[in-house]
Parts: C-alpha cells; sequence; structure tokens
C-alpha cells in the first residue's frame, strides 16, 4: 500500500477545466450539475456495426433500433453537451484494439483521431489498448510516426496522438511506478462557484493474462481495489469534490440496459472493497450495459455504477449534483441511451429500420468525413473476394467459454492446414481470440474484411514441440481457467468435477491415443505461445518452425473456389456427470 500511495502526487493531473456552456451571471443557488458523458468498449468500430438494441414501447413489446458507429455517436454526445450547463466526456478502456479493418489497418489512428474530434476528455486505458504493446499505447497517446511493431504508421496522415489522456493507474513498470497516470482533476465553474471532480484510471488487473507479455515487458497490473483507494487522499487534497472511478473491468446484469438486477462478475469484489468515498464508477470490459445503484447490493456502498455496453451502440448519461458550499455529492443519477443511426441489413438479408421509441441522430459531418476517407483507403483490400461459405459460422456467446463451435474448429482446421509442411500434428486455437462470428453475404461470399473482423490481432502461428504429459498439462490448465479451446488433429473428453490431473480422458492425436512420453508438433499462436490468456503451461513447448499469420492461414483455407461447409462438432466431449 505505501508503494500505490506513493505514486499519487506523480500520477495526478490537476487543474483542467471540463465543459461550461455559458458563463453564469448573478448569484446561483444549488448544487452545480456535471453531466459525466460516458461510453466503454468501442474498439475501434468507426463504422455503424450492424448491432441493434432493444427498445420496449408502450405496450411493453421491445423493437429493435439500429445502433452504432462514430459519427452517430459523435451527434449523440453533442446533444448531451448541448443540454448541459456542464459536461466532461470519458471512455472506460478498450477504445481501440480488436478494431474492424477501418480502424486496426491503420493502427486504429482512426479511432484517435475521431475521439478527439468528439472531444474525449478522460479514457482508462483498458487491456485491448496493450495488444500490441505498451510502446504502442504511448505512440497513440503522444503522436508520431515511430513503428513499434507490425503495421506502417501514419499511412495517411502524420498522426498527431490523443488529446485526450489515458489513465491506468495500475499498470505499474519495473521502477514500481504507475506507466500512465492514475489520476486527473477537473473543475466546472458557474460564476464564483466552483467544483471539482478528481477522476481514477484503471485496467483489469487481469490485462497481464489478455496480451502478448513480449509487449509489456516489466509490466504487472496491481490490484484494482488497493490502487483506487490508495488515490482518494491525494485526489481531495488536490479539491475534488466528487470522485469518479473509470475502470475496464465490470459485470453483468439481468433486465434492460438501464436496468441492473442480479448484477454478478468481477466488478463486485473490487466494489465491496471499494472507499465509500467513490461517487460513481464507470465500467467496461464484459460488454454488458447496465445501470445500477449499488447500494441495494451494499448499503453501505452507494455508487452510481455504469456500462454502456460495446461499440458506441449506447452512451450514458451520468449526473452528478455537487454543492459547492459544502463541497458533497448531493444526488446522482444515470441513463443509457441508444446512438440509433440510419439502419441497416442484417446477415439474414432483413432491414433493421429506425424507431420512434429512441432518439434519432444524424451523422456528425467532420466525424463522417474521416469515417469515410479511411474506409475508402481500406476498401480495396477490406472488399477483396476470399471464398465461400455454405452458412454462418458461430463464435462462443459471452460467458460459454467451455462451447466448442464451427468456427473454432475452423480457424483450427485452417492453421494445422497451414503449418502441416513443418510436421504440425496438432492445431490449439483461444476462443478469446476469435472476435466476432463468420457470417457470409445471402450468395455465400466472404471478404477479407469478414475475416478480419474474426482475427484482427495480426498473431503469428508457431509450431512447436511439446511431450504428450506437457499436452494434457495444457488441456488440464483449460478447466482451470474454464474455457476449452479449439482442436484440431486431437480429440479428447474432460470431466470436471474429477481431481486436478485426472479430468482429461481419452487423447487422441489422430487415431492413436496420446503418448505421455512421446513428442508431438504443435501449432499455436504467439500469443498463446508465451501464455497468454493465462496458459502458462505453453510456455514449456521448444520452437520448431514459424508460420504465416493466422488471418492468412485463414484466408488460404477458403480460397479454394468451392464453397466451404461448417466442420464437424464433437471433438471435445463433455462427461462432467449433470446434478
Amino acid at each position: 500500500m505505501r508503494g500505490l500511495a506513493a505514486l499519487v502526487a506523480a500520477a495526478l493531473l490537476v487543474g483542467c477545466v471540463g465543459r461550461t456552456a455559458a458563463p453564469v451571471t448573478g448569484v446561483a443557488a444549488g448544487p452545480v450539475e456535471v453531466h459525466v458523458i460516458a461510453f466503454n468498449d468501442f474498439h475501434g468500430n468507426l463504422e455503424p456495426p450492424k448491432l441493434s438494441i432493444d427498445v420496449a414501447g408502450a405496450d411493453g413489446k421491445p423493437a429493435a433500433a439500429p445502433a452504432g458507429g462514430a459519427a452517430y455517436l459523435a451527434s449523440a454526445i453533442a446533444e448531451l453537451r448541448a443540454q448541459a450547463a456542464h459536461s466532461i466526456t470519458v471512455s472506460a478502456g478498450d477504445m481501440t484494439g480488436a478494431s474492424p479493418i477501418v480502424s486496426s489497418l491503420f493502427l486504429d489512428e482512426p479511432t484517435i483521431a475521431a475521439m478527439n474530434l468528439i472531444g474525449v476528455d478522460l479514457n482508462a486505458a483498458g487491456n485491448h489498448e496493450f495488444d500490441r504493446g505498451i510502446d504502442e499505447l504511448r505512440r497513440l497517446q503522444n503522436g508520431g510516426c515511430a513503428k513499434t511493431g507490425n503495421g506502417e504508421p501514419c499511412r495517411l496522415d502524420r498522426f498527431a496522438g490523443a488529446h485526450f489522456s489515458y489513465l491506468a493507474g495500475n499498470t505499474i513498470d519495473a521502477s514500481g511506478h504507475s506507466a500512465f497516470p492514475a489520476t486527473a482533476i477537473r473543475e466546472f465553474r458557474e460564476g464564483a462557484r466552483v467544483v471539482k471532480i478528481g477522476f481514477i484510471g484503471l485496467t483489469t488487473r487481469a490485462t497481464q493474462t489478455y496480451v502478448n507479455p513480449t509487449g509489456i515487458p516489466g509490466i504487472r497490473f496491481a490490484d484494482e481495489a488497493d490502487t483506487a483507494n490508495a488515490q482518494i487522499a491525494g485526489l481531495r487534497a488536490g479539491g475534488a469534490d466528487a470522485i469518479v472511478l473509470l475502470i475496464h473491468e465490470g459485470g453483468a446484469a439481468e433486465g434492460g440496459p438501464n436496468d441492473c438486477t442480479a448484477l454478478s462478475g468481477a466488478i463486485r469484489p473490487i466494489l465491496d472493497r471499494l472507499d465509500t468515498r467513490v461517487d460513481l464508477v464507470v465500467s467496461g470490459h464484459t460488454h454488458r450495459a447496465y445501470i445500477c445503484d449499488y447500494a441495494a447490493y451494499d448499503p453501505a456502498r452507494p455508487f452510481l455504477l455504469t456500462s454502456s455496453g460495446k461499440y458506441g451502440t449506447l452512451v450514458t448519461d451520468a449526473v452528478l449534483a455537487i454543492d459547492p458550499a459544502t463541497h458533497r455529492v448531493l444526488a446522482k443519477r444515470a441513463r443509457n441511451i441508444v446512438v440509433q443511426n440510419d439502419g441497416y441489413v442484417g446477415a439474414d438479408g432483413k432491414q433493421v429500420a429506425v424507431t420512434d421509441r429512441a432518439p434519432r441522430y444524424a451523422p456528425e459531418p467532420k466525424v463522417g468525413a474521416l469515417v469515410a476517407r479511411y474506409a475508402h483507403a481500406a476498401a480495396p483490400l477490406a472488399s477483396k473476394p476470399v471464398g465461400l461459405l455454405t452458412g454462418p459460422l458461430a463464435k462462443a456467446k459471452e460467458g460459454a467459454g467451455m462451447t466448442e463451435t464451427t468456427l473454432g474448429n475452423l480457424i483450427a482446421d485452417s492453421q494445422l492446414a497451414a503449418t502441416r509442411v513443418s510436421g504440425a500434428q496438432i492445431a490449439l486455437m483461444n476462443p478469446y481470440g476469435i472476435r466476432t462470428s463468420l457470417n457470409p453475404a445471402p450468395d455465400g461470399s466472404i471478404t477479407y474484411a469478414d475475416l478480419y473482423a474474426v482475427q484482427p490481432f495480426g498473431n503469428t502461428l508457431m509450431v512447436r514441440a511439446y511431450t504428450g504429459a506437457q499436452l494434457r498439462a495444457v488441456l488440464e490448465q483449460q478447466i482451470d481457467r474454464k474455457i476449452v479451446m479449439s482442436v484440431a488433429g486431437m480429440t479428447y473428453a474432460y470431466d470436471r468435477s474429477r481431481p486436478a490431473g485426472s479430468r482429461i480422458m481419452d487423447v487422441r492425436v489422430g487415431t492413436a491415443p496420446l503418448d505421455d512420453a512421446a513428442t508431438y508438433r504443435v501449432t499455436v499462436n504467439n500469443f498463446l505461445a508465451f501464455g497468454g490468456d493465462g496458459f502458462s503451461t505453453f510456455t514449456a513447448g521448444r520452437d520448431v518452425a514459424g508460420g504465416p499469420s493466422d488471418l492468412d492461414a485463414l484466408v488460404a483455407y477458403l480460397a479454394t473456389g468451392k464453397p466451404v461447409g461448417p466442420p464437424a462438432t464433437g471433438r471435445i466431449v463433455d462427461r462432467t456427470p449433470v446434478r
């Protein structure tokens, strides 16, 4: 704790003024209301993501409202600002990373440019913002065209960097200091009356397992609650009347985007240890939308907890009413608002049209022009036909990491096929590396952009040697991680009720039983090879050969000129007794 507290002075950004619509004359009375306009998990979705939000009408029946797109998000935020005397726009992480091709092909520079135009003030770094390494994240903050890894910077423009500040107070470097600021203070004025809000920004401590360790050398991610609590005294000393935590960690709740029934997830144990002087928690990471009065779960911690789902489909308007005389928050409220766009045609060929049950926004011209320019630059590659499918292939649903999927099997098959020349016998693919389902056009065609959306990370395939015993340990660790990897060249069963070390059964490589003493050549991506997704057992392997990128392998596998059908499932069998 002493180390965390020592970070406060060095990490504090103070003295900045939030947005005030117009000067106020005369003597005002009552609290000053500040609107914290928030979103999370945008993931570079500059173009509308072809998603909808269900909106209930007076009859109680839901209607699908088409939602998302940077230009529409810009208009929604601008409208909220125009209605508020005081506001600030913030993000709870994963603004970039795992992005569609229009952003990712350009190293997410267009998303940062769009957020500059929107007027974002603060962003708590999410785990995906570390996908290309900490040096690339620093480039996104500071600008410039230095090449920090794969990809070519500044392909269309010289990159100016983010005009907003990244906060990540629990990202600790080898010196023991935070690699990014932990906090910021913003003030809001009504004549002589001034209120200040202190912001804390954190990423999930699980970032250590989510990103390639070679990109974050010497970095560790500290406990979220401990880090946040260590900042409170410094913010109060800096004059903060209210405390807002921006955290890239979240939960899930039942109900609609403004409900909070049966809240669960990793955010809860953090909130249960969080300093009660925090007023508002803007969360993310789980891609779920909720508005929660946390007092319903812990009366001693009446935090207002929000999340706006994903991809800019919703935006949160959270309001803090602050008394400048007593320096106290008198009231707080929040709502999630659908960022309705102009509609789209879904993968099933059906039109999702606008509805009067949600606000309608016109695309903001400057952001729209920026998006169109980068979409035009990406189009020759994005629109390139790469293959045919007989039907859609689904990824695992959120929270269903123990599920075998046809899409995962297809990807594993493609990776094994791409590395057979190096003697590969088995391929393993992590489910969290599959970002979306694969939906062909009505004629069955698939484009490069479709495949890029499925695998946007640019991972490289590696063929590594493992003994049978080491492979069994990898499969065992899946049960601890509560995820199963897609497999090719191998079948097995598992029983989660059995003791650790005996939960994996009937492993076969091809048609032969797994021999613990034998050596096998296994294809994995470089992320897994270095222990990504918490699979430390993968690091025991020995490098044998390199391979193409995961995306190139998938493109080559589908380039048969004939429709490809879904691969059979049943490679992994769950024998856990039903109770």
